[in-house]
């Protein structure tokens, strides 16, 4: 699917489905954000399932979240044709 990205809202990117609750943890058939790539690799390298469950799991969470403010303003100018290395996060 082509579309925006929900956290660095790029546009006419391949987007991917994010469970705000992971599924490991009942989020099966909860809320889901549509993300590019990049973004929902970077939020699996920063944080485990269990952070994502308890204390990140909606959008806005996510994009009020300091670790990821910072990659978020940096991927905002990188161009969709772009791609992106994730780096793994040294704390999880």
């Amino acid at each position: 699917m082509i579309g925006t990205c929900e956290l660095c809202d790029r546009n006419e990117i391949e987007l991917t489905i994010h469970h705000l609750t992971p599924r490991e943890f009942g989020g099966s058939h909860l809320p889901i954000a549509y993300l590019c790539k990049s973004c929902h690799k970077q939020i699996h390298a920063l944080y485990s399932n269990r952070e994502l469950a308890i204390r990140l799991n909606t959008v806005l969470l996510l994009k009020d979240d300091e670790a990821l403010k910072k990659y978020l303003k940096w991927i905002k100018k990188q161009p969709v044709t772009r791609a992106v290395r994730i780096r793994k996060s040294k704390m999880k």
